[in-house]
């Protein structure tokens, strides 16, 4: 095989993950590829696009291709209790010594709120994966590292982006870094929840346009791929490695795609480096709570189907959706079109790829069907439309065993698809995107501070596999922050009470490993903490799927953290 390190990320090169975990022989069917690692436990390996042809879940295993991500995205810090933790002298903590990793949309490195007093930039590095015109570190697969001397040099220049050219034309980048990390504007009243700790930025690269034609997500779409992420997430630790300093790093990006249990291949990566000390991990819950884009259901033991319906949109004509069975059941399915053409029910093969032609309108539609797929052992149906038709589609599914057997449905998260398309009986919860549904990580919902009501549209859990998500709220309605524009503007979402959260745990850190009252926490630990301090109302049950185990208060908190390091 050919271990690179030379750049592959040209359209033409496709990419599959493999969790080698350190066993090189996992690699060898992969003889003659191009590979590159990204950690220990996790490796690309690249071919041509022309090898990866609309059957390769058949081929390669629906885990391996890299599922695509998109966003989720100080007006009353008081909620959280920041502002009373800096009002006791021996608690003033502003994040000093700690590391904010950002894995986004890059960062406008000039705005103000990223520059200190000094003129000096608070921002470490940037990796930028799109940018190919600077200095490549031998660490890095592709793109460009921009380090705090080039930034400084930049912004002393007249025309900053001449030297560092990295920019967030986004804007979710920008808010999510200035939340968590941002210095203050007092004409704005902004000021970001740990201001004294550093960044550092990755600029995910765009998705490949071959994986958006496999699962059917337009060009004009801000998505990203799950290997990108995952390399992201590891040069965030590389840096704090080097640097000897704690690090949070907080993703603001989800999919509904995957069996939403944490065993994607990202989600089981955050939940390996969740278990390190020092390296903490949050991310967003997901905004797809009232999407209308989950179904859930249950086929009795004496019954012979369920009925799903679909309404598609006139936009959408190209899209995924996905069929998770719960074990053992065994599950097929017929597809009836609006025009009321009948396509009989998959085989309940072990695994099976079909394409679908239909006689009276132009929709082709592929089916893989996975009997047990790799990393969850449950049956997988996933079905990719192409030139839909508008209107009802109805979906029979069937049980083939004498078992009670419960499935889940879902489409595709965010601007992925227009809000037409939708099921005609959703189910609201299990709507934790994935990084979220992982274990380990620190997962976020977002609530309204002015009436202390849940984010309207926020996912629900639990995960498929009845673990607790959320795990707790933050602010993230009606949230003041700068954008790509240097603008401030309004931003509701889970994302940014992810931010917020990334932004509070700086604080936790620097009283913990900067101070050394408490050296060796792990998101685990810093997790559980808060969920200790939390607020939570009498009158309801925690943990619940909307709230988790309640509101984040640092302040209570740290009144737990400083006793059991009295006690201890």
């Amino acid at each position: 095989m050919d271990i690179t390190n030379q750049p592959l990320h040209k359209e033409e090169e496709g990419d599959l993950i493999v969790f080698y975990q350190n066993r090189p022989e996992f690699l060898n069917r992969y003889e003659g590829k191009e590979i590159q690692y990204i950690n220990e436990a996790f490796a690309v390996v690249h071919m041509p696009v022309s090898q990866l042809s609309m059957d390769m879940v058949s081929k390669y295993g629906y885990a391996a291709i890299p599922k695509l991500y998109g966003l989720t995205s100080e007006r009353d810090v008081e909620a959280s209790g920041i502002n009373r933790l800096r009002n006791i002298p021996s608690l003033n903590m502003f994040g000093n010594g700690v590391l904010v990793g950002i894995v986004d949309t890059g960062i406008d490195y000039t705005n103000p709120v990223f520059i200190k007093a000094d003129g000096s930039t608070k921002i470490l590095s940037i990796w930028d994966q799109e940018m190919e015109t600077g200095v490549v570190s031998d660490e890095l697969p592709f793109g460009t590292e921009y380090d705090a001397e080039q930034i400084n040099q930049a912004l002393a220049s007249e025309d900053s982006f001449q030297s560092v050219p990295s920019k967030d034309e986004n804007g979710h980048g920008t808010m999510m870094a200035a939340v968590a990390a941002g210095n203050a504007n007092i004409k704005q009243d902004f000021r970001g929840v740990a201001p004294e700790a550093d960044l550092v930025i990755v600029k995910l690269r765009r998705a490949k346009e071959y994986l958006r034609r496999f699962y059917g997500v337009p060009s004009k779409v801000d998505c990203f791929q799950e290997n990108h992420i995952m390399w992201g997430i590891q040069y965030c630790i590389n840096q704090a490695v080097e640097l000897r300093r704690p690090i949070v790093i907080c993703i603001g990006c989800g999919t509904s795609q995957g069996s939403h249990d944490g065993r994607s291949y990202l989600a089981t990566m955050m939940s390996i480096l969740g278990d390190v000390p020092n390296i903490i991990l949050v991310t967003s819950m997901g905004n797809e709570g009232i999407s209308n884009r989950h179904y859930y259901n249950t086929i009795q033991a004496n019954q012979e189907y369920q009925l799903v319906e679909l309404q598609v949109g006139e936009e959408d004509k190209e899209f995924t959706m996905e069929l998770w069975g719960n074990a053992p059941g065994i599950y097929s399915v017929d597809i009836t079109s609006p025009s009321g053409e009948y396509i009989p029910k998959t085989l309940s093969y072990l695994r099976e790829s079909r394409e679908i032609k239909f006689v009276f309108e132009s929709t082709i539609i592929y089916v893989d069907s996975l009997m047990a797929e790799s990393r969850t052992g449950e049956q997988l149906i996933l079905l990719r439309f192409f030139q839909m038709t508008p209107g009802k589609w109805i979906f029979k599914v069937y049980s083939e065993i004498d078992l009670s057997s419960g499935f889940h449905i879902w489409l595709p998260m965010g601007n992925m698809i227009s809000d037409n398309t939708y099921f005609s009986s959703p189910d609201v919860y299990t709507t934790v995107l994935s990084p979220g549904s992982a274990t380990i990580p620190i997962t976020i919902t977002a609530y309204n501070t002015t009436d202390n009501s849940l984010y309207i549209k926020a996912s629900r859990g639990y995960t498929k596999n009845n673990i607790v998500k959320p795990d707790l709220a933050a602010p993230g309605v009606n949230y003041i922050a700068p954008n790509q524009n240097q603008e401030f503007v309004s931003y509701s979402g889970t994302g940014v009470a992810a931010a917020h959260t990334a932004g509070i745990i700086a604080l936790i850190l620097e009283w913990s490993a900067v101070k050394g009252n408490q050296p060796y926490l792990d998101s685990l630990d810093i997790k559980n903490y808060l969920i200790r301090g939390a607020k939570r109302v009498p009158y309801l049950s925690y943990p619940n799927k909307d709230w988790g185990y309640g509101i984040i208060d640092v302040y209570n908190s740290f009144d737990i953290l400083k006793m059991d390091f009295l006690e201890g």
